[in-house]
């Protein structure tokens, strides 16, 4: 199948995050089994879902080293989104295929897919790896189990290409991610009777106010890298609810908050600070009103931020073939931090743009798929790469 024929079909599974994506795992594995290829899938132990793993041998049948090809399977909701067609039947309209995944990033998988005859045909100087996740879209949770099962096979690829959107431009940084769930547990009473209680929106509030302050000190202070549209480390609430009945002290407030952090703030020591406040300034603040009340902070994502090198031979090699010697950066996360932490030398360039990524009428252009396909070809070629180097 062609590229466009492998979109389609990828379409067509419904794999937002909160789904199995095992039936498009398995389609792909009965793929690399027609090509005498052997598929590895890795299943998450908590759901019915799976990674994929599967390369492509050097020519002299060797698997260490090598180019990795990496994508996540996974897709965000439609839920509340108002399309011209439906989602998960691939459309075309005047040279772009529409569906939801088209961009973010089954159009990448897709072209991948697609060349499995072509590189099994070329004289390989090196091992191809496909690495096909799951749950990348809430939290990066499939990618530490596939990187894994490779140190565990001892592959040791050298350079990996994530497909997220790039417009195939090839990016060297992005920042990481840490998104946290806070609850204040206060004390429920009367609003008449207000010393009776703990009011958890309060506290809430002022814990809110808090970390605006340090998103503040991000933007005023902060370490900033210009090749970001956003040239600092950012902080922002973005969900909040609280409280039962208008005359009621609210017992308790929950909110979402997320950190996007430049790599050169370390998220360890941002989550440490704000631990720090919680014990030595807001858990005292509700002890003082009421014993018993309590906060509990939760991890729900997090992902590394990405800065690769611009010595790397994976880069050069980018960007002799994409004739772009910027050095760009992006302020959304992907998996390709994971693989730096790996030790393996990452870019993210794919096709399509981040602008259609998550929206309605989501789509991908069929000039971008073949500049893709061209590019994965070329890479195979490029007098960067070479065995003494991947």
């Amino acid at each position: 199948m062609d590229a466009l024929d492998w979109l389609k079909k990828l379409i067509s599974f419904d794999t937002t995050s909160r789904n199995s994506n095992l039936s498009l795992i398995e389609t792909l594995a009965n793929a690399f089994t027609d090509y005498q290829i052997n598929p590895i899938l890795i299943h998450d132990e908590q759901a019915p879902k799976a990674n994929l793993l599967a390369s492509i041998p050097d020519c002299h049948g060797r698997f260490n080293g090598g180019l990795i090809l990496s994508g996540h399977t996974d897709v965000v909701p439609v839920d509340g989104q108002t399309w011209d067609s439906d989602p998960f039947q691939a459309t075309i309209r005047e040279g772009k295929i529409y569906g939801r995944g088209a961009c973010d990033m089954k159009g990448f998988i897709a072209v991948a897919m697609s060349l499995i005859p072509q590189l099994k045909a070329l004289h390989l100087q090196f091992p191809v790896h496909f690495a096909f996740s799951y749950d990348e879209e809430i939290g990066c949770r499939g990618a530490p189990s596939l990187i894994e099962r490779m140190v565990k096979l001892n592959y040791k690829p050298k350079a990996c290409i994530v497909g997220e959107p790039t417009s195939m431009q090839p990016v060297i940084g992005h920042k990481g991610i840490q998104c946290y769930r806070c609850q204040i547990h206060g004390v429920a009473a009367h609003s008449s009777l207000t010393p009776q209680g703990c009011n958890a929106i309060e506290h809430a509030a002022s814990f809110i106010s808090y970390l605006r302050n340090i998103a503040c000190q991000f933007k005023a202070q902060g370490h900033r890298d210009e090749a970001y549209d956003v040239p600092y480390s950012t902080l922002s609430t973005n969900l909040i609810h609280g409280g039962n009945a208008y005359n009621t002290i609210p017992a308790l407030c929950e909110f979402v908050f997320e950190i996007r952090n430049l790599v050169v703030d370390n998220p360890h020591e941002l989550h440490q600070q704000i631990v720090d406040y919680i014990d030595t300034q807001l858990l005292p603040a509700l002890h003082k009103e009421q014993k018993n009340t309590k906060v509990i902070l939760e991890t729900i994502s997090e992902a590394p931020g990405l800065d690769t090198p611009i010595s790397e031979p994976l880069v050069r090699a980018a960007q002799s073939i994409c004739q772009n010697e910027k050095h760009l950066k992006v302020a959304y996360a992907t998996e390709a931090g994971l693989f730096q932490q790996a030790q393996i030398p990452t870019i993210v360039c794919g096709p399509g743009s981040i602008e259609q990524a998550h929206r309605a009428n989501e789509f991908v252009s069929l000039e971008q798929l073949e500049l893709c396909r061209q590019f994965i070809i070329k890479m195979m070629k490029s007098p960067f790469l070479n065995m003494s180097e991947l």
